[in-house]
């Protein structure tokens, strides 16, 4: 079973890619709704979080960890392939590396969360790709809260999408990197207001690249099952978290609580 977390919904973009990608696959996905938004917390909180998550995740079976959230993959998965040397664990990165080598205008923007932004992982990459190009980054502030709720096409959603981007066309980009699992739900609106020769970059379909190679590397894919096998659970509301998954994914499946530690 491949095991999934993310701060809440925005992981969901992973899990839609993640299963259409490979069908057989048992997985559980976890939303710590009663813990998000991430992007204001501390490292060791979220270090903390994300191990309690991690054992939880064990305890149902999991024998695959995907971090479906770049704030928690940039706190935390380090000390999580250290707690856990035997678990496969795959994590979100933002794809600045792709970007930032087919730049026409040498100019790459990145949205993301503060934490990711402040992350020691994101400071390397950027520093590492100075010579191919220039990283500007821009907090989606807004963005996690928009996805959570639900509101994905309204006016508002629209002007908190068009204050984020604005700093990065002031700077001429012709790339933007979405860095935040969240933000991919956003991708229709931030598309809408992008030029035309402006490129949207989502790391997820590397991620579920990676997380096939780790399933057979480890050989722990399962077989075929009908139909497959799929959880869902989180720490906060359970309604929105269903209203969520009929509305976007048009799912009825139901949706278990854990109470937050």
């Amino acid at each position: 079973m491949i095991g999934m977390f993310d701060s809440g919904l925005g992981g969901l973009s992973v899990w839609r890619e993640l299963t259409a990608q490979l069908p057989d696959e048992p997985v559980i996905y976890l939303a710590d709704q009663g813990y998000c938004p991430y992007g204001g917390r501390s490292d060791d909180e979220l270090i903390a979080r994300s191990e309690l998550i991690t054992d939880y995740l064990l305890a149902q079976g999991a024998t695959l960890l995907l971090i479906a959230c770049n704030t928690a993959t940039s706190a935390a998965a380090r000390h999580l392939r250290h707690k856990y040397p035997a678990l496969p664990i795959v994590g979100m990165e933002p794809a600045i590396k792709p970007a930032a080598l087919s730049t026409q205008s040498g100019k790459v923007g990145v949205l993301a969360t503060q934490a990711t932004l402040r992350g020691e992982k994101f400071r390397q990459l950027a520093a590492q790709l100075h010579d191919h190009a220039e990283i500007y980054s821009q907090a989606g502030t807004g963005f996690v809260e928009l996805v959570e709720s639900g509101e994905l096409d309204s006016d508002n959603a629209r002007r908190t999408v068009a204050a984020a981007l604005a700093p990065l066309l002031a700077h001429n980009v012709d790339h933007v990197v979405l860095g935040c699992t969240h933000y991919p739900f956003l991708a229709p609106l931030i598309r809408e207001q992008l030029p035309p020769h402006i490129d949207i970059i989502d790391p997820t379909d590397a991620v579920v690249r990676q997380t096939l190679r780790l399933l057979q590397q480890h050989q722990c894919r399962s077989g075929p099952q009908m139909p497959p096998q799929y959880r869902f659970v989180t720490t906060g509301d359970d309604h929105s978290m269903q209203r969520f998954l009929r509305q976007i994914l048009q799912r009825d499946d139901r949706v278990e609580t854990l109470l937050p530690a």
